[in-house]
């Protein structure tokens, strides 16, 4: 029998390192400046305004979108046989069980509202100072999402974007990753919006007659322009309450009172 002794202190090292990664994983971060806030801010309104930007960014809106389907069916108890993502931004999320009902229709319900409500998340985590939390949080998301993505683009977007952010979140200076925080929760709280608008155009020329709102409106009969507008609702209250959450108090300094008032 081989024996390998261990002593006190490297005892002693290895819990410490194990409490100083939990302690730097949960524990709190100052609130970044404002000025870095709104300049990632704009960063993120100029990423889903440009169309060349855009274009490449949706990809992450995709992720999002295809994850909740995902999350969706495998919460509802249907079996989830992968999910694809495509060269030009689109992503199919495929799923087995009971054509009908609220699993469905919730897994169906799931793709355009979850980037608004995952960068609502977002914002509640910074907002209250997780910033190292929420991109290992994010980067948890995309390992779960790996394991069900069936072919070589999908893999590809998930393993590059996942290892932006690590390389963030354990390279970056404190500053880089609040910068780069924020940039991710202002854009899918801004990016919200787009694709539903776009998801619209596309009904309205009879361009995408298997979308999630008309999917919705055959298993419910409740129109699929109702589901697009839900959608919409979504994304924009998202976007109000995020964006007050991100945005720190700004407080006036107390002007020094002259004697005698």
């Amino acid at each position: 029998m081989l024996g390998i002794a261990t002593t006190d202190s490297e005892v002693d090292v290895d819990n410490a390192s194990i409490a100083d990664m939990w302690n730097r994983l949960t524990g709190s971060q100052p609130d970044p400046p404002l000025w870095l806030v709104g300049l990632v801010g704009l960063l993120a309104l100029g990423a889903v305004l440009h169309g060349p930007t855009w274009r490449v960014a949706r990809n992450t809106v995709t992720i999002a979108h295809e994850g909740g389907h995902a999350l969706i069916a495998l919460l509802t108890g249907r079996k989830l046989d992968g999910i694809k993502l495509h060269s030009d931004t689109s992503g199919v999320t495929v799923s087995r069980g009971r054509p009908h009902g609220p699993g469905m229709i919730f897994t169906a319900l799931a793709g355009y509202v979850t980037p608004p409500l995952l960068g609502l998340l977002f914002a509640v985590l910074l907002a209250a100072g997780r910033i190292t939390l929420m991109l290992w949080f994010s980067l948890a998301l995309l390992a779960a999402m790996l394991v069900m993505i069936r072919n070589a683009y999908g893999a590809l977007s998930v393993i590059a974007t996942g290892a932006t952010i690590f390389a963030v979140s354990w390279l970056g200076s404190s500053t880089v990753q609040a910068g780069f925080a924020y940039l991710a929760a202002w854009f899918l709280l801004l990016a919200a919006t787009r694709p539903v608008i776009e998801l619209q155009r596309m009904r309205a020329r009879h361009m995408a007659p298997s979308s999630d709102a008309d999917q919705l409106a055959h298993l419910t009969g409740v129109p699929g322009l109702a589901w697009v507008s839900l959608f919409g609702a979504t994304a924009l209250l998202a976007l109000l309450a995020g964006g007050a959450l991100l945005v720190p108090d700004v407080s006036v300094p107390d002007l020094p009172v002259p004697p005698g008032f």
